[in-house]
Parts: C-alpha cells; structure tokens; sequence
C-alpha cells in the first residue's frame, strides 16, 4: 500500500493495546502482496480475538476495545531473520509471492480495507442482514469480499495456528459452518475433539431443523454469493499451497482437523451441510494434487542429482560425500512428504468422494465428478488408475443430464494426458466403456452430452482404440438431424477419410490432380457406405448388396408412389446435403466443386479388366473423355457418381450462400462462375446420364442455380436455347414423377429470367404443342375411349401423359391448352381426358395410376379456371357463359368423382377411390358457401357457383373415410404381426372375475412383448418395409387431413367427425392430433355457434363406438376410450388464467352426455349379465372409468342429475353392486366422483365470483357465473334462506332428502356460523326476493332428454312443479330459528348447494312402489 493511500492521523493499532499471541484476525487488503512492518504483524498475534466486521477496521481508532495484553510471546524465527526464509522458498513457494521480511524501523501504518477501483468498499454488516449469516469469521469475510487478498488470509491464518493452533483450527470450522449458512459457532477445544466431532454434528443439525431450510452460499441466487464458489476455490488451494511451501502442512494438526471435520459433515443429513462440505474436501483434495504433482518433480530432481552423483564416482570406492548425504536426507524428506501427501489423497477419497459420487443430489453427484476430472489433469501419475476411472465409467449411465455431461468432460481430461494413454488402467478402461460411449454418442437424449461424447471418442480413435464397426456408427451422425452434432462429428469423419485415402494412394506416386480425385473417390466411397448402412438399420462394409442403379444413397426414389414423391419439394435437403454442410471446413474436396464437375463430366464406364462388370449406354460426343484418362485409382461406381451428384449441387448452393454473406459484390461473382462452369458442363451431363432417372433428377436442379440472364449478356441465346431443348427432351421422355417435378420447377426458373422472355414464350409453345401432339397420337384412330382396349405400352404412354400433364398444370395455367379444338375440327384435351376418366368404373388396375392423373388433371383445370371468375354484380353475356361453361365442367367432373368414390355401379380401384375422395373434397372445399365470404364480408367470385354436398353424400363420404380406417388399421396389425384380441371367448365365461383380469393384465404384456418383437424383426431388414409403412401412413393421413379440412371449411357436416374420435389412440400419434384438432371444432360449435345438441351426439356415438372396440376385443383395454373421454372433456369448458371459467357448454347438454352414455351403458350390462357373459359384463362395468373425465365440468345441480338417472337405471336393471366386488370399483369410483361434485362447483364459485349489483335472475354460468360476493361462500344460513324462497317447507325438506339420494355417502354437518345481526343494506338479494312462476320458467328448459335415447326416469324438476314461496320474509332476528330448524336435516342428508342465483331447490318426493 503507498504512502499516498496511508492516513497519518489515524491511530496505529500496535500503539494502543498491543496483544502477544492472538487468534486469526484478518484485514482486507488489495490482491497485490503488502509489505507489512514486524510491530503490525506481531499485533495479529494474541491468545484472545475479538471477531470484528472487515468495514469495521476504518473506524480502528474509535470505538475499539481489545483484551488485556498477555505476555509477549516468541514470535517465529520466519520473522526474526531473512535466512528464515530460505527453507520455504526451496520447498517450492508459489511463484510471484514473496515473504514476508524485516522491514527497517520506520512509522508504522494501519491497513484498511481498499475496493476495486470504481466499485464500493465490501460491508461486511449489510451483507450479513441480506445473507443471515453472521460476520463473525474473519475468514468467511474475506471469501466473501471480493476485494479481499486472500493470500495475505492464508498467511496471516498460517501465522496464528502456528501461535494458537487450536482456536485457529476453530477459526477454519467455523468458516466452513458459515459457508454452511449455519451461525453455530465452536471454539478451539470443540476443534480438536475429535472424538466429539459426530455428537457436536449432531446437536447442529437437530438445532437447525427446528429452523427453515437455511440459505447457503453454494446454492443462493443472492448477489452477494454470486463469486463465493472461486473466492472459496481460491482460498483453499492458497491455503493448501501456502501450508506445503511453509512445511505446516506435514508438521501440523490442520489436515487431520480439516479431515476429521468435513468428512463428517459430508454425511450430514443436511443438504446444505452434505454439499458445502464436499466442496470443501473436493477443492482440498484438488490443491493437494498439485502439491502431490509438485513434490513428484521434486522427487525425479533428487533422484537424477543422485545418478549423476554416482556416476560422477565411475565405480571409485571414495568416501561418502556431503553433497550425497545430502541428497540422502533430501530424497528421505522427499519420499516422507510423498508419503503424508497419499495418505492425505486416499483420505479425503475414500471418506467423502466414494460416498458422495452416488449422492441423491444431482448437484453434488456433478460436482464429484467434475472434481475428478480436475485431479485426471492435475495428478495423472495418481488418479489414473483403474480403482479412480470406473467411478467416471458408472456415472455415465447417471440418470441427469448435467451429472453425464461432468462425467464425459472428466474423460475429455484424462484422454488430454497423451503421455498416459498407454497405461494399461486408461486401456482397460477403454475397452471396458468404448460400448456406453458410442452409445451415448448416437442416442443420448441431451445434445450437448451427444457433442461432448464425440470429442471423448475422437481422441479415443486418435490413438486407434475404436473398432471399424463403431468408427462407422459413429460417421454415421455427420447425416444427424441436428447441425451441431454434424459440425462435431465432422473432425472424426476428417479422419477417416484421410485414412480411406491414404489406403487408395498406397505404392501410388500421384500428382496433386489425381491425388485430389482420389479424395473425391474416398468421399464418394464413403458416402455410399453409410447411406448403404443407414437404409439397412446396421453398419456393414460389405458393397454387394448395393443396388446397381445406384439409387441406394436417397433411397429407393424411382419406386416411390406418386402421393409420397409430391411432398419433396426441390428446396428440401437430402442428407448429403447435410454431410456437406457438415463437412464443408474439415475436407477441402467438399468445397473444391470446380475439380467436382470436371470428374463428373469423364466417362467412368469402362473397364480394362471387365468391361461387362459396369455395362452402361456408351456416351457419344466429341467432349467425352475416353477410357483410357480415367486412372483406377479414382474410378467411380456408378453409384458413387450418384452420390457425388448430389455433393456437387449441395456444394454450389452451399458456395452461394457463404457468398451472399460475404464482402458486397462476392454473390455476383461466384455467381457468375457457377454459371459459366455450368453452361460448359450441362450438355455433356445430360448426354451422359439422359437414362438414368435419378441421375437427371440431380441434373435437373443445376439450372436453378445458374444466373440465366449471363446468356444474353454473353451473347449466348442459342446455348439458352438447346438448354430449353434439353429440359423439354428430359420432361417428355422420362415418367418417373421425381424427374418430371424437377423438371417444372426448372422451367418455372427460367420462366422468370425476363430479359429472356421471347426464347422462353417460343419454347413453352413448343413444349404445348410436343405435348398435345404426344396425346393424339396414342388414341388416334379410336373413337370410344370409355370402352376402348389398350395395349400395356399404350396404357404406359398415356399414364406417362397425363403424370407430364398434371405435373405442369400445377405450376402453369393449362386453360387454354385443355379447350383449344381448333374450331371444333379435333377434340379439345378436356374431352380425351374426360373420356380416359370415364374408363374409371372399369377397375383396371394397371390403369389405375393413369386414372389417378387424369383426375387430378381435371381438377386442377378447374382450379385455374375458377380463378378467371368475376364479382361484378351485372355481368356481361361472355362472363355468363364463362360461368355456365365452369359449372357444367365442374358439375360433370363432380358426378364422376362422387360415382367413384361412393358409388355402387362401378368397379374403381382402390387407389381411384382415394384420389376420387381427395379431389372431391377440395372442390367442395372450393365452391363451399361458407368459403365464399371474403373476411369483410363481401362475396368472393366462387360465390356464384356455389356447391353444397347433399346428406346422404356425405354420409356415404364418412363411410369411406371409416372403410379407409380400418383398412389402415388392418395393416398397421399385419405390420406388427399381432395375434387376434381374443379366441374361444365363450369357453372362458366360467372363469372367475380375478382370474380373468390377471390372465388379461399377463396376456397383455406377453402379446406387447410379442408384437414389439415382430415388428423389429420385420423392420431391421432394411429401409424397405420401413418406407412403405411410411408411405402408406403419409396417404391415409393425406385422406384424413382432406376430410378434417372440408369440416373445418364447413363443406362436411361436423357430425361426421365422430367416425375419426372413435378411433383416438389406436392408429398412431399422428392421427391423434387430427383427434385434438376435432375437439377444437366441437367446442367452437357448441359454446359459439348453439349447436350443443349436435355436439351431444358426436360425443355420445365417438366414446360408445370407441368403448365397442374394446367390447369386441378389437383394443386390448379401455386405455384408449378414457384417453377420449379426456380430450371430449375440453369441449365442455374453457378455462384461463389461474383455471378460471372462461366458456363453457350449456349444462343441459353435458347432463344429456352423461344420462345417454349411462343409458347405453346399463342395457348392455343387463345383457350380458343374462346371457351369462361374465367377461364382458366385467368390461362393460369398467365403462364408469370412462366417464370420470366427463365429470371435471359438472356442476353441484348437473351432478343431482345424474346421480338421479344413474340411481334410477342401475335399479330398473335390478343389478346389485357387491360391496367387495372388484370389478365395479370403477363404479364406485364414478359415484364418489359425482358426489364429490357439488363441492367442486361450490368452491370454484367462491373463488371467482365478483360483486354484482343485479337482481336479474336469470344469470348463468356462460354470462359470467356472477354472484353476490356477501353469499359467496354461502353459509348455511343463507343456503337455508334460499331454501325457503325455493318454496319448500323445512317439515318437507327434512322428510324427503333421505330419499333424494339413497346411495350417496353422508357428510359431515359443517360448524354452524355464529349469528350476526343482519342491516337491510347488507342482506342478501336471495333473502329479500321470492321468484315468480315466470323466473322458474327459465329451469324448466334444462330438463329436455337427450337426443340419442330418452332417460329412464323424469327430470327432478318434472316431479314438483316449483311454485312461489308462500312464505313471508323472514326477518333478522327470525334467521337463528330458521338456522336450528334446519340444521337437523342438513346434518342427516347430503348438502344441496345452489349453482346459480336463479336456479331454485327441487324436493324429489319418495317413489313409492
């Protein structure tokens, strides 16, 4: 500190009161070491402390109070002396510290505690008030200034335990009890019992349950202890350091304290206690390492001093020297140290690091972990070791994801230490974990964990420890769906391909050309065998099984099914596009699509050795490289010229957006280069893969990337002009969809580059013209093509058109092309279409493709047609007869598609059908009158053709839709290889229930078991089985989203929407959120658009015909019906913040819900109880935990309901609920449930309800659910008073309620209030009105019976017909006696609570039989 900073009025502590052997007491100081005069150092030294506040020190000079002065003790011989000093600096003393020494006599200055430059001095006392914990501990002070040198802590602590060891050791418990959060304090003696350690503990930890959890530093989200974790790491590793370079680390008790005292509290049942304590020892046990690592260096100095020394001799019988007798004593104190040191090491592992590895706290178990990670790289002679390594190896499988992720960092350590990877612990170690870790690698559910583990098996692989077959799993992920796994993978994957090119180049003396094509052939290579790897489910070098089209890296495209190829849009990557992202900056071939494209342009066909081995159409041209330049080393397969294909085009999309976000004008140029590389290349590709169908498809996407306009600035119109030629030769020669969609997409591209317009215009005619050329001349000469014959190649040919056709009318408006007749002397290609459309009915199945196109073809012809529609309200004669021209077209074009798709005279093929159902949907879609209102309410152009679906259509509709359901249902069982639900049915009646149910629950998990393995075996093949059940869910779910769409458009009715609920959770999660979606429309059309009775029935037919399934064995269990009856029961409520009652359905409707259901329910019950049928009468009863959800909607007074109806079926069916019986506890537990309800809807009542001055009785639930806040909660005072407006008798009251309810458990009587005196003001509106017969009017319209079945039993409200309280009001003083006389009956019958103000009590009278 200088002189500057110094306060020279400031009283000088050692001029006070000076004290001779004190306790600890530190001062906080800046982080740079402060020379301090000896009188100020001995001042710190005293018998007795006195626990001051770090602030408090400024204020030295006024109120300070210290012990009497004892008599002056020897100070250590480390201040008497320079020549002191020497032994610790030998001893390794930390670099840039220097000792203490003897400073000349001068004025001596007190020290104050200084904060960092532009921040405010440390104030120990308003940190103890926000903390709780006490500032009594100078040491716990210091960590927690962050101002503070904690290296002149330790010393000034090393100072007084070699004074007062005992009360210095207290000194450091108690700062690790403050680091606790707990205040207890102990004194020196307490320190060194340690025979009382454990009592001491547990007397702490009893105190401290009585108290609330305390808050503590480690874990606090208080600013405060935000450094506290490094300052504590800090103080530690100093105070360890400091100890060792002193010798007070070996010559004092402060190790065996410190051990004694934290192993200990380590196994506290605190957790405050548990963690900071194994912090404690974890950062001790990390400065020890580097003490341990420190005296190993010593050690190898000794011993090679000791070498040399003999060595000097030469083998001379001379005398021992001094210099050897002291390099005897040095390696004796060495080998003592090391000694002490490993003891100190084992202890601190096998008393708190094997017992808090496996902690039930995540955190504790991470912080272990990542300790051992530290002490992999500070101490590897030590820890790595087996019995040190497993423990990393078992937290691998740990359960969170922080404490794996610490593990696998703890490995990246050891790994690092290359000089030990040959250990035979790190070895075995390897071989044991390599399986996790690969494992981890792929399937982890924590990317971060997944990113990690690839660095650990990089360094693995770096020294040749992974077999070939994990290495290929493991190059697998560069295809991972998430970007940073590939970018991590993409090191490794370096790796292996230097290798497979090194392997190519072997006795090989290439120059830099074809050491660069080389790479290409290993990249290519290896693509192909992990796309091979990938499609087969499992890693397999073998190459014969690899499809000779070479279309095996994108899979199977060319037998794609043309519903599943129209999802693959031109701008969606494959996952070579993703390696090549991947790998864009760890291979340099990646990116070099210059060389690329120079390769692809070679011919790679022949072969000297066997020419027949790679036969392939020979490729005629001047450009065409011969055979003889293609040198084996780099001569590709052809389905590595697949692969590379697709490489480059991912490489020049992946060049122009690394340009486009460079430096301005970079774009325009490697734009340009792209394309005039590509303007040479382009012809001789598509001469040389014009054959190949996937091959083309790759070409086809070049000229998207080319900048078109560079043509005309490079006076290049003719080349333009044979790239049109050749696109229009690729689409009219090839069939397979996939090309033919690249192809439009490619045209659409050009037909946007404006300066070329007129070449465009004059190809795009040409193109027409090739096309409806093409048409005629397949059906010339055949005048009834309804009923025409064709040959196999002509149904080729024209299922070929129609795809060409359709295919381009979805990008281009084909109008004009479709009519034109030429004045009527040919017929227009509407009408060819038309009559190739009409051959539908005959049900040929190669025709069936064809068919489809045809149609969709049509469609979209009045698709585009429909856009040429006008909104004027006068209209012109040639709008008129455009109008009529589009309805009759549209009109015979429906017909058709209805007779396919539910018609009865024809023969359509399966997938006519579903193209039929499609396409039918989407014109309803379009002309529906509900779609032909703009959102401001005016008419759009379609409004005048509008076009509604009859009932008896849809119905039909939704039968095709149920027949397409169980037809994918019956594949997805096929698939899973499931055995029937249940055989022999009949012989099990007599079984006893239990018995039924337990050789069910077994049967259910053997056949699980037994399906889960089916579907494996017939999956792990290949990518076959998995693509087609792919395809086959993307068309079934194509045809279900068609049908939700048109009930959403308002085109279908959406009562049909019950066929799809029905089904919820057997037919996979996709259509499960159709279901949801389903939901969303019921709530929409009964609390917004009145349809509740509509409702009512979808919800009633979807949970029955659900429940049926499980009934005739279809579905294992009723799992998949409750799931239903969940998600149905958001259709009857809203709710919002806090569960608040935004919306819900009319109450009339959710009653009429439950006494259906319970109806249908009851009648087969009966049934099945007649015919004896006990196993389905036992799932027939399971139906009431069905209707549980059902129940969270319903309010006190719709529960009386129900529970009335259910009363009243369960006794017309004379059925007996055993009181012990299993099988009917889940009507059991439905009618505690129901019972339960009208306490439900009394307390989400009270806690909402908002003051309301209205008298207006008629106020429901949907309006608000507003109640007067003085009767919320009611008391039974006023549930009385409602009670005698409601026109019942008390006498009446009392005698009939048993009744009302016979079944339902009696409650408890509540506590009667205490009467107050009631003012008028403060009356409630129930006691100072009666209702009128025209307010009970409105009740009455609750009791309409359900739609589907009408109830067993009238409504309560049809037994008494309510009338006017005859009654007069009662008066204040009159309450008390309405209270006692009707406290009896309350007390013996179930509490009838009120749902709404208007809502009035209804007596039931006894029934009397």
């Amino acid at each position: 500190m200088s002189g500057a900073e110094e306060d020279p009025s400031a009283p000088r502590r050692s001029q006070r009161e000076r004290k001779q052997a004190s306790q600890f007491v530190s001062f906080d100081s800046q982080q740079s070491k402060r020379k301090r005069p000896d009188d100020e150092e001995s001042s710190e030294l005293s018998d007795v402390d006195t626990p001051e506040a770090r602030d408090d020190d400024e204020d030295v000079g006024q109120d300070y109070s210290a012990p009497k002065a004892k008599p002056k003790v020897k100070t250590s011989q480390r201040k008497s002396s320079p020549a002191a000093n020497e032994p610790p600096k030998r001893r390794g003393r930390p670099p840039g510290k220097k000792l203490r020494i003897t400073k000349v006599p001068g004025a001596p200055r007190t020290r104050k505690p200084r904060a960092r430059k532009g921040g405010v001095a440390f104030d120990a006392e308003q940190v103890a008030k926000e903390t709780k914990i006490t500032n009594d501990n100078p040491l716990f002070n210091a960590i927690m200034n962050p101002s503070a040198a904690l290296q002149s802590t330790v010393e000034d602590f090393l100072d007084s335990l070699t004074q007062s060891p005992a009360p210095a050791q207290g000194e450091l418990i108690n700062c690790i009890f403050r680091a606790c959060g707990c205040n207890h304090t102990i004194d020196g003696d307490e320190a060194v019992d340690y025979d009382g350690i454990v009592d001491a503990l547990d007397n702490i930890t009893e105190a401290l349950k009585q108290d609330d959890t305390p808050v503590y530093p480690l874990t606090s989200k208080l600013p405060a202890f935000k450094p506290f974790r490094e300052s504590l790491s800090e103080f530690l590793s100093r105070l360890i350091s400091s100890a060792a370079a002193m010798g007070q680390l070996y010559s004092t008790e402060l190790m065996t304290t410190l051990q004694a005292w934290v192993v200990a509290t380590s196994s506290s049942q605190l957790r405050s206690f548990r963690h900071t304590a194994s912090v404690v020892a974890l950062e001790v046990e990390t400065a020890l390492c580097e003490v341990a690592a420190t005296v190993e260096k010593e050690a190898e100095v000794v011993s090679r001093q000791k070498e040399g020394e003999r060595k000097r001799k030469k083998g001379k019988a001379e005398p021992v020297t001094a210099r050897e007798k002291d390099l005897d004593g040095k390696a004796a104190e060495v080998r003592e140290r090391r000694a002490k040191l490993a003891e100190f090491l084992k202890e601190f592992v096998d008393g708190v690091f094997v017992h808090r590895y496996r902690d039930l706290d995540p955190n504790i178990r991470a912080e272990c972990v990542r300790a051992m990670g530290s002490w992999f790289s500070k101490y590897p002679a030590h820890f790595l070791d087996g019995q040190y390594l497993r423990y990393v190896g078992w937290v691998l499988s740990d359960s969170n994801t922080h404490v794996r992720l610490e593990a696998v960092k703890a490995l990246a350590l050891a790994y690092a230490q290359t000089e030990f990877i040959g250990v035979g612990a790190l070895q075995h170690f390897t071989e044991r974990f390599k399986p996790r870790l690969v494992e981890m690698a792929i399937g982890d559910t924590e990317l971060s964990v997944r990113v990690a583990v690839v660095q650990v098996l990089q360094a693995i692989d770096s020294h040749g420890m992974l077999e070939d077959d994990q290495r290929s799993m493991l190059c697998l992920l560069v295809f991972d769906e998430e970007p940073k796994m590939r970018r991590a993978v993409s090191g490794f994957v370096k790796g292996v391909w230097e290798e497979s090119l090194e392997e190519r180049l072997v006795g090989k003396k290439p120059d830099a050309k074809d050491k660069k094509r080389a790479g290409f052939k290993a990249l290519a290579m290896l693509l192909v065998r992990w796309g091979k790897a990938l499609d087969k489910g499992k890693t397999s070098d073998d190459k014969d099984d690899i499809d000779e089209d070479g279309e095996h890296s994108e899979g199977s495209r060319r037998g794609r099914r043309k519903e599943v190829v129209d999802i693959v849009g031109p701008e969606q990557k494959g996952r070579t596009a993703l390696a090549v992202d991947a790998l864009w900056d760890e291979v340099p071939q990646v990116g070099d699509w210059e060389s690329l494209l120079e390769l692809l342009q070679l011919d790679h066909s022949a072969s000297e050795e066997d020419p027949s081995s790679r036969s392939r159409g020979k490729k005629k041209g001047k450009h065409t490289a011969s055979a003889s330049s293609v040198d084996e080393v780099w001569r590709l397969e052809e389905v590595e010229e697949g692969v590379l294909l697709e490489v480059l085009s991912a490489a020049l999309r992946k060049a122009k957006v690394i340009a486009a976000s460079g430096k301005k004008g970079e774009e325009e140029t490697v734009s340009s280069d792209i394309t005039r590389a590509l303007i040479k290349a382009l012809p001789r590709l598509f001469v040389k893969y014009q054959t190949d169908p996937g091959r083309m498809s790759d070409v086809l996407q070049l000229p998207q990337l080319m900048k078109l306009d560079l043509y005309l600035e490079m006076r290049m119109i003719t080349a333009y002009s044979a790239l049109w030629d050749d696109i229009i030769k690729q689409f009219t020669s090839h069939s397979a969809q996939i090309v033919l969609m690249k192809a439009v997409t490619t045209i659409r591209h050009m037909m946007d580059a404006t300066s070329l317009s007129n070449t465009n215009s004059v190809k795009v005619l040409e193109l027409e013209e090739i096309l409806s050329t093409s048409l005629r001349d397949v059906i010339q000469g055949r005048d009834e093509l309804e009923i025409a014959s064709f040959s196999e190649d002509e149904i080729l040919a024209l299922t070929g058109i129609c795809t060409r056709l359709a295919t381009l009318a979805g990008a281009r408006d084909m109008v004009a092309w479709m009519e034109e007749d030429e004045r009527g002397m040919q017929s227009s290609a509407w009408d060819i279409v038309m009559a190739l459309v009409e051959r539908g009915k005959l049900g040929y199945k190669e025709e069936e493709l064809m068919i489809d196109q045809a149609l969709h073809l049509q469609t979209l012809y009045i698709i585009w047609k429909a856009r040429g529609l006008t909104t004027g309200h006068d209209p012109s004669p040639e709008e008129f007869q455009y109008r009529d021209d589009l309805r009759n077209r549209r009109d015979n074009l429906v017909e058709k598609l209805l007779e396919f798709t539910v018609g009865t005279q024809s023969n359509t093929a399966e997938g006519v059908r579903r193209s039929a159902f499609q396409n039918l949907m989407n014109l309803h879609i379009l002309f529906c009158p509900a779609q032909s209102i703009a959102p401001d309410g005016s008419a759009l152009p379609t409004a005048a053709l509008a076009m509604t679906l009859d009932d008896e259509n849809q119905y039909r509709c939704a039968g095709f839709v149920q027949a397409e359901i169980e037809r994918y249902a019956e594949e997805l069982n096929n698939n899973a290889d499931a055995e029937p639900a249940s055989d022999g049915e009949d012989s099990e009646q007599d079984r006893s229930e239990g018995e039924e149910e337990r050789e069910g629950k077994g049967a259910k998990k053997t056949g699980q078991k037994k399906s889960k393995g089916n579907l494996s075996s017939k999956t792990t093949p290949g990518a076959d089985s998995i693509r087609s059940q792919l395809e086959n869910e993307y068309i079934f779910m194509g045809i279900i989203a068609t049908f939700l769409r048109a009930i959403r458009a308002g085109a279908i009715d959406f009562r049909h929407c019950a066929v799809l609920l029905a089904h919820f959770g057997r037919l996979g999660p996709s259509f499960d959120l159709c279901a949801k979606l389903i939901a969303e429309i019921l709530r929409e059309e009964g609390m917004y658009k009145q349809n509740g009775e509509a409702v009512v029935a979808v919800i009633t037919q979807a949970v029955g015909e659900s429940f049926l399934m499980t009934l005739d064995g279809i579905t294992e269990n009723e799992e998949n019906t409750v799931a239903l009856t969940k998600l149905l029961s958001t259709c009857f409520i809203i709710r919002g913040a806090q569960l608040a009652v935004v919306k819900r359905l009319d109450s009339q409707f959710v009653v009429n819900v439950h006494t259906s259901l319970l109806s249908w329910l009851f009648k087969r019950i009966a049934a099945y109880d007649t015919a004896g049928n006990k196993k389905a009468r036992t799932q027939c009863i399971s139906f009431f935990r069905v209707l549980q959800p059902l129940l969270n909607a319903v309010d006190n007074r719709d529960s009386l309901k129900i529970k009335a109806h259910l009363d009243q079926a369960l006794a017309q069916s004379k059925l007996e609920v055993p009181a012990t019986s299993k099988a009917w506890d889940s009507y059991r537990a439905y009618e505690k449930k129901l019972t339960m309800a009208k306490d439900k809807g009394i307390s989400g009542k009270t806690k909402k309800t908002k003051p309301s001055k209205t008298i207006d009785p008629t106020t429901t639930d949907d309006e608000g659910m507003a109640t007067d806040a003085s009767i919320a909660p009611k008391s039974k005072t006023a549930r009385d008073a409602a009670a005698i407006d409601s026109g019942v008798d008390e006498d009446e009251s009392g005698r009939d309620s048993p009744v009302a309810a016979p079944r339902t458990p009696k409650r408890r009587p509540r506590p009667r209030p205490v009467a107050r005196p009631r003012t008028p003001e403060h009356t409630s509106p129930e006691l100072s009105r009666s209702p009128s017969p025209a307010q009970s009017v409105p009740s009455a319209r609750h009791s309409s019976p359900p739609l589907s079945e009408p109830p067993l039993t009238p409504e309560p409200e049809e037994m008494t017909t309510p009338t006017t309280s005859r009654k007069r009001q009662h008066s204040p003083d009159e309450d008390g006696s309405v209270q006692e006389s009707v406290a009896d009956t309350n007390a013996s019958s179930p509490e009838i609570p009120d749902s709404q103000d208007d809502q009035v009590h209804i007596r039931r009278k006894r029934i009397r039989h």
